[in-house]
């Protein structure tokens, strides 16, 4: 998949996939949605509100109430790159979220998925 259709890519087209991810290991559509507000600052509201209007995901991030500064402390591989070395802005934050959705399906506990 290209960037660029990374990019203009519905947050809810995505969104179904982490929640499903999370609740085949046994956890919750309410843990992610925790993950997406720590990261993002959307309230619970705020991120039925992207939804609903099918918000791109260039733009859910670039429109986030309060990126968390803590994020910068989530490293690791996903889709085969390490977080910490991808350069683009918003691909960064889309390859965080990923990982932190795959840390919480595979069952860490909350407070390590939330660098707490």
């Amino acid at each position: 998949m290209s960037r660029h259709r990374i990019y203009t890519m519905s947050f809810a087209a995505v969104y179904p996939h982490y929640v499903a991810k999370a609740e085949k290991k046994g956890r919750s559509q309410a843990e992610v949605d925790e993950v997406i507000g720590w990261l993002t600052g959307y309230s619970a509201q705020q991120l039925q509100t992207v939804l609903d209007a099918g918000t791109d995901c260039e733009t859910f991030f670039d429109q986030a109430p309060a990126m968390n500064p803590a994020r910068s402390l989530i490293t690791g591989v996903i889709c085969g790159v390490r977080v910490e070395e991808i350069e683009e802005p918003t691909m960064r934050e889309i390859r965080s979220l990923d990982k932190l959705i795959d840390e919480l399906a595979k069952g860490r506990p909350m407070e390590k998925v939330l660098r707490s």
